[in-house]
């Protein structure tokens, strides 16, 4: 598929904002959340690049062989989970907790999976509110 998108503008184009449309939170208009122009600058970088592939490549492996981890496999460093309401479907946090120290966890009221693009405010508060929580754990 990549080498099919690699090599037709309007299918990128056409490709990535069918994502942007259904993986954001938009009230049903995806220009309430992204300009044409910030739409337009990234399809435009990844035309240019040639990287879709690349970008693409973690779904497609994810699919086939989900990430799994055993019982030893607990990841010690302290966590931060943001949970937008639109973003793909994730685990729930008792599934997450099993293999992971949050430390931070939170329910954003709106936003997708382009978090950064759609709510970078509501995201960058969070990402400071963790990373204060760890300054109090030492």
């Amino acid at each position: 598929m990549a080498y099919g998108l690699n090599d037709s503008p309007i299918g990128l184009c056409a490709w990535i904002i069918e994502k942007f449309n259904a993986w954001s939170d938009h009230d049903g208009n995806i220009y309430n959340v992204f300009s044409k122009d910030e739409l337009l600058a990234n399809v435009t970088l990844y035309w240019i690049t040639q990287s879709i592939h690349s970008s693409i490549r973690i779904y497609s492996e994810n699919s086939k062989r989900p990430l799994e981890f055993g019982e030893n496999d607990f990841i010690k460093v302290p966590v931060g989970f943001a949970k937008f309401p639109k973003e793909l479907p994730t685990p729930p946090r008792s599934y997450i907790e099993k293999s992971f120290n949050i430390t931070h966890w939170a329910e954003m009221p709106f936003g997708g999976h382009f978090a950064a693009m759609e709510q970078p405010k509501l995201l960058a508060d969070d990402i400071k509110k963790f990373f204060k929580s760890l300054i109090l754990i030492k």
